[in-house]
């Protein structure tokens, strides 16, 4: 049996479950936001097992930079050996972009 990869969250995909929570407290559906976190936090969990399931990132296309699309999410993370870092959870239409040098 393959060894399970280690999952651990980045501060901007803490940040990004933060405002996901925020935002539907906001809304008056504060349980909203909770479900939603607790699915994709769930749903993140499987990267332990199979951390190759999420696609290569298209705007980077380099390997160990991968997402899952978990609608309305998009949930992007770094794929290295035997560990997964979650690097941010945003709406699934944005684009990732890189900072400005």
């Amino acid at each position: 049996m393959a060894k399970k990869s280690s999952i651990s969250f980045a501060a901007s995909a803490i940040a990004d479950l933060e405002s996901i929570r925020e935002y539907y407290a906001e809304q008056m559906v504060p349980d909203v936001g909770e479900r939603l976190v607790l699915e994709v936090v769930s749903h993140l969990e499987k990267l332990a097992v199979h951390p190759d399931m999420g696609r290569v990132v298209p705007e980077f296309s380099v390997e160990y930079l991968r997402e899952l699309i978990f609608p309305p999410f998009r949930i992007v993370y770094r794929r290295d050996t035997n560990k997964v870092r979650i690097v941010r959870v945003w709406r699934s239409e944005r684009l990732l972009t890189l900072p400005e040098p």
